[in-house]
């Protein structure tokens, strides 16, 4: 019988390689996620479709393991962003929001340009469903080549949403998207939110839709870069016009904006395709005048500071809330408040001063 060579190691003798086999696995385990990261970044950078839906989703899920993985992709994404102009639209429900996307989205993605359609509100407290639901009836532009349409991310906070809409804003950008269309849905703090991930900002309006709104939209209003009254068709067309004039002299009373923009308001009916083309045109001349001034480029670096702050703020809230003591003595206090044993005051300064000493 051959002699086997004292170099040869049997089976089940393995030599230990002196490292602990946990740490083995969790480095393995970050070396195939590094990977998978990787894959997805590339594909991401070809414009593919499915990825781009891929690394959102992964944005969007609050597992530590892939919020660590989508923090990576969004910093390898990060040096191919910026190259997109951002714009919010804005307007009451019935106004026809997702017939005017469907139209302008269209039209512009005829013409060559990449289409991102993303959606800023969190989720619907009754339904618990995207508000976003006009996906379905974007028919001719959820199927164009060159159009991307993804309902907002599921969430019961606002400034959770937001993070997570910016955050898909770079990934779409580093997709190769040079036009975001970001809505937002009904009326309040979600306008001023988009407001401010945005580099114009879009109210459409209806004529005669009662002066019982206008104070409620007046602060949306002073954001606004362009009014566009929408349905200005058939029997609307002179109402709308009337509207026009309206809101005209209405912006005359309002500051001159920093940006040295004056607003314009502009007729359209989506539902006909009129009027599409001049808004465009507004907003090409709107981006060519900014970057001119340097407004936009100083507008972008405001946002970021105002997003560093808006995310620690989430960060911190998220933390406190999530803190296993917390989470046992938030509902004692909170039972003391209905049985007037404390006031929200001293329960807040009660749980805080347990949050600082742990």
């Amino acid at each position: 019988m051959k002699a086997e060579s004292a170099l040869n190691e049997s089976e089940g003798n393995q030599p230990s390689s002196g490292i602990n086999p946990n740490l083995a696995e969790k480095i393995k385990t970050s070396r195939r996620r590094e990977v998978v990261v990787e894959n997805l970044f590339q594909r991401l950078l070809q414009g593919d479709k499915p990825a781009l839906s891929q690394g959102i989703t992964l944005v969007e899920n609050n597992h530590p393991r892939h919020q660590e993985k989508a923090a990576q992709l969004v910093e390898k994404c990060l040096p191919h962003a910026n190259r997109s102009i951002r714009i919010g639209i804005t307007g009451v429900p019935g106004v026809g929001k997702s017939t005017f996307i469907e139209s302008f989205g269209s039209y512009l993605a005829d013409k060559g340009k990449k289409v991102a359609v993303l959606a800023v509100d969190p989720t619907s407290t009754i339904s618990g469903g995207s508000i976003l639901g006009d996906k379905t009836r974007m028919e001719t532009l959820v199927n164009h080549k060159n159009a991307y349409i993804r309902p907002s991310a599921s969430g019961d906070s606002l400034g959770g949403v937001a993070k997570k809409t910016r955050e898909t804003i770079i990934l779409c950008e580093a997709a190769g998207f040079d036009t975001l269309l970001i809505e937002t849905v009904g009326v309040g703090q979600s306008e001023t939110t988009v407001h401010s991930m945005t580099d114009f900002f879009l109210l459409l309006k209806l004529a005669g839709a009662g002066d019982e709104l206008q104070g409620i939209k007046r602060g949306i209003m002073e954001m606004a870069d362009a009014i566009v009254i929408n349905k200005a068709d058939g029997d609307n067309r002179k109402p709308a016009k009337r509207a026009q004039a309206e809101f005209r002299r209405a912006l005359h009373l309002y500051p001159a904006k920093e940006s040295r923009w004056s607003p314009k308001v502009l007729l359209c009916s989506a539902y006909y395709n009129e009027g599409i083309e001049e808004i465009w045109e507004l907003i090409s001349d709107f981006e060519k005048k900014l970057k001119e001034n340097g407004h936009f480029s100083r507008k972008r670096q405001e946002q970021n500071k105002f997003w560093l702050l808006q995310t620690i703020n989430e960060h911190l809230k998220s933390r406190f809330y999530q803190h296993p003591e917390m989470k046992k003595l938030l509902p004692q206090q909170l039972t003391a408040l209905e049985k007037n044993k404390t006031t929200p005051f001293e329960a807040a300064a009660f749980l805080l001063e347990k949050y600082r000493s742990l």
